[in-house]
């Protein structure tokens, strides 16, 4: 039988099309959806991977069927989505893959104001209600309800998204900036001229066709391979800097102008120290930041500057989205350069960032680079991952190797970390592969090095 565990993940659904999931599945994962959230109505979208059309139709076709009007917004990045969610108060369904590989398809579900649906939130109980109509010949047959059909409708809602991100960012007076984005292939070859139309902008496009085959390279800039492009096109047509997004243009990567690439922690600090300047511009006397515990330690020390609170979170959105509606944060960041704001319900948007460094840089005349100095404190090893079979094991060997170190604090709250006055390190267990990954970071890079060589030799042994 089809493990349905395999394909419903923490955050998502996710998995290879048509082995593991098919239209008839998305039909039944519609239907499940929302019964369990109790919509009357939601929203669908989709990127541009070839099996995207067909599944968010099934779905919405399924979700029609248990009642629900349809509201299908059609191609759209994963933020888009989110800005209908918000915008029109209803439970969403995004179908895509992320970075994945072309055969790869899933969908990123939330309720309405984009609060996430996670395993914990909602996604456990439509894995179950979906399992319980899987026969053992792996068909799936929906019980029908006593209610009538839902409709179907279209809408268009790139103009709007783009208008409410605009208004979220002063770029009046900008300088002139030439800009290169590589959109991978995906979603950002459809959301950036939009966004980007009537600012004063030299776009240089890379990659803008939408192919969800990924004809070029991975839509995954967190990949520095994935990168090489973008950086040869800045440095050759003297860019300002360069932006990269990944399959469904959620994440941004930055690009300063001589090539190199600027750590989200960087950006971060930059976007953090923006908002907590507006927030406190308009009353709040002590807005909050939130940061996963692998960003840089300059993030905590920036908001501290400014007078504001961060506050530490383990790694994941669902973490991250959680601890913004408990403190009412103003902004929150990862390492993996997702970024959260307030002012777009709690959600990640990586064009909103982008933005944010597109009114930073150009509303004075220093290079990207010079910019961002300031929020670059330290040096970083960027995530390492081994694979390791007894990860329990490996970890507690590095938990005795500095046991006695001196100065050093350990504590757990998303696998080990390490801190001393001069580096800190985390290691952490991959949820679904066999995988430890570590992050270090110290006052300088033989230090940083140092570390991280102990370690890996300590967990690869």
């Amino acid at each position: 039988m089809r493990d349905l565990k395999q394909l419903v993940k923490a955050y998502d659904v996710r998995g290879v099309v048509p082995d593991q999931w098919d239209e008839s599945l998305s039909f039944a994962l519609g239907a499940a959806f929302v019964r369990v959230v109790g919509a009357s109505a939601i929203v669908v979208g989709h990127d541009m991977r070839p099996s995207s059309p067909s599944l968010s139709r099934a779905f919405a076709e399924g979700a029609a069927g248990s009642g629900a009007d349809v509201v299908e917004i059609g191609l759209c990045s994963t933020d888009q989505l989110y800005y209908a969610s918000g915008s029109l108060d209803l439970p969403g369904a995004m179908f895509t893959a992320s970075h994945n590989p072309a055969q790869y398809n899933g969908i990123k579900l939330c309720r309405a104001g984009a609060s996430p649906v996670g395993q914990d939130t909602g996604l456990s109980e439509i894995r179950e209600l979906v399992e319980s109509w899987t026969g053992p010949d792996d068909t799936v047959t929906v019980p029908a309800l006593d209610v009538t059909p839902g409709t179907l409708s279209a809408k268009d809602t790139l103009g709007g998204y783009a208008g409410h991100l605009l208004g979220l960012v002063d770029l009046s007076g900008i300088r002139p900036l030439k800009v290169v984005v590589d959109a991978g292939n995906g979603m950002g070859g459809h959301t950036v001229p939009t966004v980007f139309a009537g600012l004063p902008i030299d776009l240089v496009e890379l990659y803008f066709e939408l192919d969800g085959t990924f004809p070029n390279h991975e839509a995954n800039p967190l990949d520095p391979a994935n990168l090489v492009d973008l950086q040869a096109k800045v440095t050759e047509c003297g860019a300002d800097l360069g932006l990269a997004f990944d399959g469904d243009a959620d994440r941004c990567f930055v690009i300063d102008e001589r090539g190199q690439a600027v750590s989200p922690s960087a950006i971060t600090a930059l976007v953090a120290a923006r908002e907590i300047t507006r927030a406190q511009a308009n009353g709040e006397a002590n807005p909050v930041v939130i940061h996963n515990l692998i960003t840089s330690h300059t993030v905590p020390e920036v908001v501290r500057e400014l007078g504001a609170t961060p506050v530490r979170t383990r790694v994941g959105h669902s973490f991250i989205k959680q601890e913004m509606a408990t403190t009412n944060a103003v902004f929150g960041g990862e390492h993996s350069a997702h970024y959260y704001f307030r002012d777009f319900w709690r959600a990640d948007t990586g064009m909103l960032a982008a933005l944010h460094v597109l009114a930073a840089l150009g509303h004075q005349n220093h290079p990207l680079s010079t910019l961002t100095t300031q929020y670059d404190r330290y040096a970083a090893s960027g995530e390492i991952n081994s694979t390791v079979t007894d990860q329990q094991a490996a970890t507690d060997k590095v938990r005795t190797h500095y046991a006695t170190f001196e100065g050093a604090t350990t504590d757990t709250l998303d696998g080990l970390t390490i801190t001393t006055p001069t580096w800190w390190l985390n290691l952490r267990a991959s949820n679904t592969e066999p995988l430890l990954r570590l992050n270090v970071e110290a006052d300088d890079p033989a230090t940083m090095a140092t570390v991280r060589d102990t370690v890996l030799t300590l967990i690869r042994a």
